[in-house]
C-alpha cells in the first residue's frame, strides 16, 4: 500500500493499515489531497509524546531561569483566575 491514503481507502482499509504500522510502516491519511492526519507504529507515537513532554520541562526549566526570583502564582491564584473565585480557605 502506498504511505498515504484518501479518508475513504482508509474507512475500507483500516485493518491493512493496522498491520502495516505493526510492521513500522506509517501512513498518512489525506482529505481532498491534504494530509490531515497519520497512522503510526506505537513505538514512534510513544517517541513523539516522550520528546513532546522533555521539550516543554526544557522550556519551562529555561522560563523558570528567566524569571529569577520573581513572584510566582500559587495553584489556588490559577484556579481563582480560571473559576473567578478564589479556592476555599484563601483570601
Amino acid at each position: 500500500m502506498d504511505d498515504s491514503v484518501s479518508v475513504r481507502e482508509a474507512r475500507a482499509n483500516l485493518t491493512r493499515l493496522l498491520d502495516h504500522a505493526e510492521e513500522g510502516e506509517p501512513t498518512v491519511i489525506t482529505r481532498d489531497g491534504t494530509p490531515v492526519a497519520a497512522i503510526v507504529p506505537i513505538e514512534e507515537y510513544e517517541a513523539l509524546e516522550e520528546a513532546a513532554d522533555e521539550l516543554l520541562a526544557r522550556k519551562a526549566v529555561q522560563t523558570l531561569a528567566e524569571e529569577g526570583d520573581g513572584p510566582r502564582a500559587t495553584l489556588a491564584d490559577v484556579l481563582a483566575d480560571i473559576f473567578g473565585t478564589s479556592a476555599p480557605g484563601v483570601a
